[in-house]
């Protein structure tokens, strides 16, 4: 938000101080300023009134015109000048020679065969309007030959607060509320702002307005005729335009000036069109076109503003094309009210537009400021067009009121959250100059919140901390070393796992830790061919890509995986993140932290690379609960699963995870030349997993005697399990040596160690063991190769 300092100065007396200075407190103790603070005007010099005392055209030019100007200097200037508004009698601002704009000093120059003494100057070449469309018209009475920057406030400095630091002071969205932070950091009085006594109308007869819902708070109404004036003064349209708005017309304009000056928004009506105020919703959704031109769809949610039934205006956002103030408006009503600011946040979300209305509106306003922004309209309105006439009393419909806050404190809870000693002097000096009503007994405060501190900001006696100590000065806080115990945090159970995990998948297999989001991004999902599945979305998204919540991390991580497939032949990501599916039977999110583990690889086979996540997957568990892993085949469940060699990950009963390959039209997309293979574990079922600690044998000091057994199989599971079955204490250890393929089939060679810790095995002994084996998996039809 830009703010002016000649606006500030309206309300509390600067001079003498240094003003850079003051920004800099404020920005310290108030809200964040950006850093560059803009000197309006320091570039322009030597700029005055002039009247244009005749106008020819130029011989030789269709666009160009010849004229005398008188500059106030007792001779005629000839200017060359192309404007198309020029015409005799017509004041202008005038470059005089050796003036500057800019950077460019103003010298005779020969355009198109005459001499141009001087430069007739638009708004936009002063800096002050983006109105290029003709030489600035004067119609003050003003001596020819006098400064402009005498009559107008062209000399200003703006800079620009950081709008979230005021998301939870809705007083300041307006000068009136800076000047009061600036009053109380400089220890100067705050000017009370200038209003009209409208109890002068109370006699007239009021406008018809009824508030028919609960999400207008208050709606304050007034209306006036006879209104001529189309143009804003000049000063109105510099600080508009100072500030970031451009003008309209008078009435608009004077709308936006005391919303910038107060915080407040208003909206004129034209009184020809408005007859019937409601404020209301309706059942069925309609379109609406709003000043903009823009057709919006209304749905049953938005509060409108209606001249009856007839909705006219997007309460707390935008008002309607047909309402709006037009050439020949002379009679208005004014609207000033107040909405709930989450209605306002929301219609304003769903509409896809905010502006500088529902941007204050959304921060909770305070609704006892919509009378005194009507009694400042009338003021300003009245000063600056005299034969307006007010025709109706203010009709005030006060709905819903903020509940008023009383805080109570002593002098010991001032120190205790300190830690330094402020007086109460300086206490009842900061609150009261921050429009606080202070009461001290003693030691003990009771302090009044204002209202426009009272709709979010200041409800708790910490609050009030803040308010001390920010005026105060966190600068000329003592430093201190704080004084507490320091207890160790116990690690949890879960973080201890990850850690692990995590250390495993770095420092042993060198993969990469990635990080993402918690959405199921459409744009990238669809480079992939993966369609969004349907899961838990968020309301009244305006991207598709933050709309879904995401019910597997291995989609995003395939979206990872193509974007940085240029880089390498072969690498793995993995991150322990976060998904949803669905909701439980309270309705709330059924949240998941999950391991995503990717392969990616253009040198390897799919085997290959399959064979290298079970090897991490058995090392992860191995490690983290000393347990073996075995896999179960399962069906797909995504559509961008490959439904072969989709398996379940087995541990200690517990399944925690899947593994898998990719679709191949997926992969395709990824890389034609491409393997990738995937696994998701879920970080709660690897908790569950009994921790079997590593149990220590002493080694036999006898020989061990190998078995080679190759069977005809294209699992290695059942064999497993026999070898299991056998439950034989002689066998010490079971190996996969080979996978090869035969003519009768997949073979697997399983070397089994045989070892007794007392003696040397017989091998009859080792043979009488291999021998069930071999008869028991022969009953699986799992076949010994001969």
């Amino acid at each position: 938000m830009l703010l002016s300092i000649n606006w500030i100065r309206d309300f509390v007396d600067l001079s003498g101080l240094d003003i850079d200075e003051i920004i800099h407190k404020f920005s310290l103790s108030t809200a964040e300023v950006e850093n560059e603070i803009f000197r309006k005007g320091s570039d322009i010099s030597g700029i005055v009134v002039a009247e244009i005392k005749s106008v020819e055209n130029h011989p030789d030019s269709k666009k160009l015109h010849l004229l005398k100007v008188d500059a106030g200097e007792g001779e005629l200037v000839d200017v060359v000048c192309g404007a198309p508004n020029v015409r005799t009698g017509m004041k202008t601002a005038f470059a005089k020679l050796g003036a500057h704009i800019g950077g460019i000093e103003i010298t005779p120059r020969d355009l198109a065969g005459y001499t141009s003494c001087g430069m007739c100057c638009s708004e936009k070449e002063l800096g002050i309007s983006d109105d290029h469309s003709g030489i600035m018209e004067i119609t003050d009475d003003i001596p020819n030959g006098t400064d402009l920057k005498k009559v107008y406030e062209i000399d200003d400095i703006i800079f620009e607060v950081d709008n979230k630091s005021l998301t939870n002071r809705p007083d300041l969205w307006g000068h009136y509320g800076i000047a009061r932070e600036f009053a109380t950091l400089t220890g100067r009085k705050l000017k009370p702002i200038e209003t009209a006594d409208l109890s002068v109308y109370d006699n007239l007869p009021k406008v018809d307005i009824k508030i028919e819902d609960p999400l207008c708070k208050r709606y304050t109404g007034i209306q006036f005729e006879n209104i001529t004036r189309k143009t804003s003064p000049v000063n109105m349209r510099i600080r508009l335009f100072y500030c970031g708005m451009r003008a309209i017309n008078y009435l608009a304009d004077l709308t936006n000036y005391i919303m910038l000056e107060m915080g407040q928004p208003m909206h004129a009506f034209d009184s020809r069109k408005v007859e019937k105020i409601r404020i209301k919703r309706f059942d069925n959704p309609f379109d609406f076109t709003t000043l903009d031109n823009v057709k919006r769809h209304i749905d049953e949610n938005t509060l409108m503003i209606c001249n009856g039934d007839i909705p006219v205006a997007i309460a707390g956002i935008m008002g309607g094309l047909d309402s709006e103030i037009v050439d020949d408006t002379t009679s208005l009503t004014l609207e000033s009210a107040n909405f709930d600011a989450v209605s306002i946040r929301k219609s304003s979300s769903r509409l896809a537009h905010r502006t500088d209305a529902s941007m204050r509106y959304e921060k909770s306003l305070d609704p006892e400021m919509t009378s005194v922004a009507s009694a400042r309209f009338v003021k300003l309105l009245s000063d600056f067009d005299s034969g307006v006439k007010v025709t109706s009393a203010l009709t005030d419909e006060y709905a819903s009121h903020f509940d008023k806050i009383t805080l109570s404190f002593d002098k010991a809870f001032v120190d205790k959250y300190t830690g330094i000693e402020i007086s109460n002097d300086t206490i009842v000096k900061t609150l009261t100059s921050l429009g606080f009503g202070v009461k001290l007994d003693g030691n003990s405060f009771t302090v009044d919140v204002p209202s426009w501190r009272a709709t979010k900001d200041v409800t708790l006696k910490a609050d009030i901390i803040e308010e001390i100590t920010r005026i105060y000065g966190y600068d000329n806080f003592d430093v201190n070393t704080a004084c507490a115990p320091l207890y160790p945090v116990r690690i949890t159970e879960e973080k201890n796992v990850e850690e692990q995990i995590k250390d495993i998948l770095v420092k042993r297999f060198s993969l990469h830790e990635v990080h993402s989001y918690v959405w199921a991004y459409y744009d990238e999902y669809k480079k992939l061919g993966i369609e969004i599945e349907d899961n838990i979305k968020l309301l009244n998204a305006t991207n598709p890509n933050i709309e879904t919540i995401r019910r597997s991390m291995i989609p995003t991580q395939l979206c990872q995986i193509k974007s940085n497939s240029s880089y390498d032949t072969d690498f793995g990501i993995f991150e322990i993140g976060r998904v949803c599916d669905g909701v439980d039977e309270n309705n709330m999110c059924r949240e998941y932290k999950k391991l995503g583990i990717t392969l990616f690889s253009k040198t390897a086979d799919s085997q290959e690379l399959y064979l290298r996540m079970t090897d991490m997957l058995a090392v992860v568990m191995d490690d983290v609960r000393h347990s073996e892993i075995t896999y179960r085949t399962v069906e797909a469940d995504h559509s961008y699963i490959h439904p072969k060699n989709y398996n379940a990950i087995i541990c200690g009963g517990i399944e925690i995870g899947r593994i898998g390959l990719v679709y191949p039209t997926v992969l395709k997309k990824i890389d034609k030349k491409a393997n990738v293979v995937f696994a998701e574990l879920d970080i709660k079922e690897i908790e569950k997993v009994k921790n079997n600690g590593i149990v220590y044998n002493e080694a036999s000091k006898f020989p061990s005697i190998d078995v080679d057994l190759t069977f005809i199989s294209d699992k290695y599971t059942p064999i497993k399990e026999e070898i299991a079955n056998l439950n034989s204490e002689l066998i010490k250890n079971t190996e996969v040596t080979d996978v090869y393929s035969s003519p009768e089939g997949k073979a697997i060679t399983v070397r089994l160690s045989f070892v007794h810790p007392e003696r040397t095995l017989t091998k009859e002994e080792v043979m009488e063991i291999a021998d069930k084996l071999i008869s028991s998996l022969a009953e699986k039809n799992i076949a010994l190769k001969q």
